[in-house]
């Protein structure tokens, strides 16, 4: 019996039975006195554990009256070494969503506790932070200010007047929104919205949002599969109302690569006899999706359709003449 089997029984027969023995805690675990001990004492130390012994039962029982010990455990959960260390490395990708911010102060007790719980060492997490690198590729440096606003709006269901800039047109604009979802997409946040000024649905980059004010009002509530068929169908973060089927075809060099990766939700995809791999996938904006073929180069060839051929065939015709009409490097 491991451990934290043997912890996790003790705490079940403490808590089930008015007080049990030390001859019988011992039979039941098949320790030895000295392991007893020590299994006493990680109870009582590092998780708050209330064990006594009453000397009129003969035996160690909780002590339900200490209120200094009452929040000892993770709520009817308990966890093996291998799923303990697991839990800290999920924490550890969860404080790298934003570092430093709002999240810190919440995980840092979690880190704390599943030390204790793994009993093991002080630098358990410290070793998956060594041991797991997380790299954000894309990911905008702007620290999130009013994550926290956004959040509280979004569960009380109230609206939030927001500055916001819009970098593609350099411009700023003064909106109440009503808050529907957050979404964390390629190493950024987004909020998916109701505008009351433009009335419609629209996504905001958060670290665009520059200023946002809580307010006492009720927030317009659009059904979630209104927000799948406006925002959600199409590739990318862009929505639109007009969805068309993109056809890729990449090199059968290259399609070792993407044929395993996951582009949409609808995507379909099939190899060709000649090892080349077609990928279709549905969208509505082609300013993302266009981004992702031209980093393919020429080993992806826009099949369909003509207009995304087309913007595709501009972007290389400007590229090329930036670079004097050679092809630009790489």
């Amino acid at each position: 019996m491991s451990k934290t089997d043997r912890i996790y029984r003790i705490h079940t027969l403490l808590t089930n039975r008015r007080s049990i023995s030390r001859l019988a805690l011992l039979d039941e675990l098949e320790v030895s006195p000295a392991t007893l001990k020590r299994d006493r004492e990680f109870l009582r130390e590092r998780m708050n554990v209330p064990i006594m012994w009453d000397r009129d039962l003969g035996g160690y029982r909780l002590d339900r009256d200490d209120r200094a010990s009452t929040q000892y455990e993770l709520p009817g959960l308990w966890f093996a070494d291998k799923e303990i260390h697991a839990l800290l490395t999920m924490q550890h990708l969860l404080a790298n969503l934003d570092p430093g911010g709002i999240l810190a102060p919440h995980v840092r007790p979690l880190i704390a506790r599943l030390n204790r719980l793994l009993g093991a060492a002080d630098d358990a997490a410290e070793e998956v932070r060594r041991r797991v690198l997380i790299v954000g590729i894309g990911k905008r440096s702007m620290k999130l200010d009013h994550f926290e606003n956004i959040g509280s709006a979004l569960l009380r269901r109230k609206r939030l007047t927001i500055r916001y800039y819009a970098r593609g047109r350099n411009a700023e604009t003064t909106r109440e929104i009503s808050p529907q979802r957050l979404v964390h997409y390629r190493e950024n946040w987004y909020l998916d919205a109701w505008c009351h000024l433009r009335g419609a649905l629209r996504n905001f980059a958060v670290d665009s949002i520059r200023h946002a004010e809580l307010l006492d009002r009720t927030a317009k509530d659009v059904p979630s599969p209104t927000l799948d068929t406006v925002l959600g169908p199409g590739y990318g973060i862009f929505a639109g109302d007009q969805l068309q089927w993109a056809t890729l075809r990449f090199s059968p060099e290259r399609a070792r690569w993407v044929a395993s990766e996951h582009w949409h939700p609808d995507q379909r995809g099939r190899f060709e006899a000649d090892g080349s791999y077609v990928l279709e996938v549905p969208y509505a904006d082609h300013r993302e999706l266009m981004m992702d073929v031209l980093k393919h180069g020429r080993h992806c060839e826009v099949v369909g359709p003509e207009g995304l051929r087309a913007h595709v065939k501009d972007e290389l015709i400007l590229t090329a003449a930036a670079y004097g009409d050679e092809a630009p490097p790489g």
